[in-house]
């Protein structure tokens, strides 16, 4: 199978035009490709219609968030990481006190990384080469709603929501302006889709009362994904948990895929509110798959 074929299935998934087959991604953890390189890499080959590029330095590639010990990235948060191969937590939050937001400022995305320098440079030529072949290209937006409860530390950030604490709209004014000219330029260089995540859910119900995400985070939202639905550029959002009673304001905001969890939200309730209005990318449950046999997680998927 080709890139270009692997691009036009999805596409017409997306867009509910008749896909040749269900699309379907596999992600394997950072910690497997150190500990089993080779068998992870025959995987890869053996499935070039789950892994279409075939690309085993980028399948293989172990982010730096994915490092055990302590590290800082570029928006001043600290994270902990107890092993290799599996992404920390934030123990050190920036703005865990509204009187650091006066000397505060955030990374430039035209420059800096979350981890390290940007180079756009060779990101555009990368993707140029990804075009040419015909492949599916899809652009980073980064995070939002975690990107506050990091920024701010998440019992804080419920305290400041609950409370309508005077300070968050200017906290979420400076991620939107962040986020735009991220997004303006991953649209510059052209890309399929972009992606976003925003865990907001748990696994009984919303962090927050959905009243508050309509007064707090739709509106972000809205200004990012509507652009890039503008451009002609998917948008495909990446948010853990309990999302049913905003899923009608997530589509109204312009998402195009969206990955809800199946034990969180149970199938027939997926199937009720999102069946013929958004393509779901099924998050299988993972949390169930460390105590499965392969017949289990066979049963499972099917």
């Amino acid at each position: 199978m080709t890139g270009r074929e692997h691009r036009e299935n999805l596409l017409r998934a997306m867009e509910f035009y008749y896909p040749e087959w269900i699309p379907c991604r596999v992600s394997i953890p950072a910690r497997y490709w150190a500990e089993e390189r080779e068998r992870c890499t025959r995987l890869v080959q053996n499935h070039p219609r789950i892994f279409p590029n075939q690309n085993i330095e980028e399948y293989g590639h172990i982010h730096p968030r994915a490092t055990k010990g302590i590290l800082r990235d570029s928006w001043g948060c600290v994270w902990r990481n107890e092993q290799d191969g599996i992404i920390g937590q934030v123990a050190e939050s920036p703005l865990d006190d509204w009187d650091k937001l006066k000397t505060y400022s955030p990374p430039d995305p035209l420059k800096d990384g979350v981890f390290g320098e940007r180079n756009w440079e060779a990101v555009a030529l990368r993707f140029k080469a990804m075009k040419e072949r015909g492949e599916f290209t899809e652009g980073d937006g980064e995070n939002l709603f975690d990107r506050l409860y990091a920024l701010r530390g998440f019992e804080n950030l419920m305290m400041d929501i609950a409370l309508d604490d005077p300070h968050l709209p200017v906290l979420v004014d400076m991620l939107r302006e962040y986020e735009l000219k991220l997004v303006d330029k991953w649209l510059e260089i052209g890309v399929d889709r972009m992606y976003f995540h925003t865990d907001i859910g748990t696994q009984q119900s919303l962090m927050i009362h959905p009243d508050q995400f309509r007064k707090y985070l739709k509106p972000l939202f809205r200004e990012l994904f509507q652009k890039c639905r503008n451009a002609g550029t998917h948008v495909r959002l990446s948010s853990d948990g309990v999302l049913l009673p905003i899923v009608d304001d997530l589509i109204e905001c312009g998402i195009s895929m969206h990955d809800p969890q199946f034990r969180a939200n149970g199938l027939e309730r997926i199937a009720k509110y999102y069946r013929g209005k958004i393509c779901i990318e099924l998050d299988l449950d993972r949390q169930m798959f460390p105590f499965c046999t392969p017949d289990d997680i066979l049963r499972h998927v099917r």
